[in-house]
């Protein structure tokens, strides 16, 4: 039997399957159910193909694990390889299911040598992952309603917005739960005040008069009792869902630390300067522990989109943003650099010298990123911790 190619177009509820020959004819095309009889019904059909690779769009999730844990040779390729591969077989620009899992199986079978099949990340970084992903949705949530909260208190009470430094703090929260509307707080004077402060532990060095200083000084809102009333109930459902939110942030953050601890590659990643246990974890957790994923620190400073994207035809050529590419790792590599810079004379100095020659803040610290990783890209291949003795463009500097 000559060797087959299968595409499949992933769905939330179902999935299309269409498998081609060596030449390019459809010997199957069916769905199956995303549910545990779909599942197996899917690798069943499958294994009747010997050696049969399967193009996906999606590299990570419960579809992939299943199929690569029961042997199936999984290559992953990107959506926007499969959006310009879609008019070589229709210049309508339709569109279906059945017809871009043909397209998947036809690209594999055309273009298979351009494509790396998926090699499974350990069980240790995909808990990692799972750990580090569901905590920066988390913040994100967060910030959401934190947002909220600010918009709130600007329209009805401003003065608590800026009473401490962050209205999502533990002694904010603790405030606005005590005192949800200028109503509640019409009788607070600085000896209730630090009656308060005292009772939640403040441990800031603003004094009692000071604070409410700032609460005095404040702009009054120009809101009716009705309105002020509603708010204050907004107030307090925000205070309640974010006094849930952060300790559950907080039991996640050391679950994450327990994990980079216990991970082969986890004392790498916290060499480096700057890199604490979330951000060093969030490096880890997008790069993986696969070093044949990325042949080269181009390959990963490209996955990580901390380069641009350069076109050339003819005498023209254009630079620009790299869209496509792992945002996550984006944020985190470009969050670590910008910390870099305050503990390295290396980095700081790279930093200003992408200033000095024009570049923005968001630039200069993709610039940054990108020198990094060449660092960290040797690092992790080599398996060793970053020592800044052995960096050389560092002890150059400091020489």
């Amino acid at each position: 039997m000559d060797h087959c190619t299968a595409g499949l177009d992933w769905a939330s509820e179902a999935h299309a399957i269409c498998i081609v020959d060596a030449h390019g004819a459809t010997r199957e095309s069916f769905e199956v159910a995303h549910d545990a009889s779909g599942l197996g019904d899917l690798l069943r059909r499958l294994r009747r193909y010997p050696e049969l690779r399967l193009a996906i769009e999606r590299p990570d999730g419960l579809l992939i694990d299943t199929l690569v844990d029961a042997g199936i040779t999984v290559v992953p390729i990107h959506p926007n390889k499969l959006k310009a591969a879609r008019e070589r077989y229709s210049s309508s620009g339709a569109k279906s299911d059945g017809g871009d899992a043909y397209v998947l199986a036809d690209l594999l079978r055309t273009d298979g040598h351009r494509f790396r099949a998926l090699a499974p990340l350990s069980e240790e970084t995909r808990a990692l992952r799972a750990l580090v992903r569901t905590r920066d949705d988390l913040v994100k949530a967060r910030t959401a309603l934190t947002n909220q909260l600010n918009a709130q208190l600007a329209a009805f009470w401003p003065g608590a917005a800026v009473l401490f430094q962050r209205v999502d703090s533990h002694i904010a929260i603790a405030f606005l739960e005590r005192y949800p509307s200028p109503e509640s707080a019409v009788h607070l004077g600085e000896r209730r005040l630090q009656a308060f402060l005292r009772r939640n532990a403040y441990c800031g060095r603003k004094p009692a008069a000071e604070l409410l200083g700032r609460l005095e000084a404040a702009p009054r809102g120009l809101v009716g009792a009705a309105e002020s009333e509603a708010r204050s109930e907004c107030v307090k459902a925000l205070v309640a869902a974010l006094k849930t939110l952060l300790p559950k942030i907080s039991e996640l953050e050391g679950a994450i630390a327990v994990a980079l601890d216990e991970h082969a590659d986890g004392a790498i990643f916290k060499s480096f300067p700057r890199a604490g246990e979330v951000n060093a974890a969030q490096l880890l957790a997008e790069i993986g522990d696969v070093r044949e994923r990325f042949q080269s620190d181009d390959v990963l400073a490209m996955e990580g989109g901390v380069v641009p994207v350069t076109k050339r035809s003819g005498k023209a050529r254009g630079v620009g943003f790299r869209w496509a590419c792992n945002k996550r790792l984006r944020r985190a590599l470009t969050t670590w650099a910008d910390n870099t810079r305050h503990a390295s004379l290396w980095a700081a100095g790279i930093y200003a010298r992408a200033r000095e020659r024009g570049a923005d803040h968001p630039h200069a610290t993709r610039i940054l990123a990108r020198a990094w990783l060449r660092v960290l890209w040797r690092c992790w291949q080599d398996r060793v911790a970053y020592e800044p003795q052995r960096h050389l463009g560092a002890i150059r500097l400091a020489a």
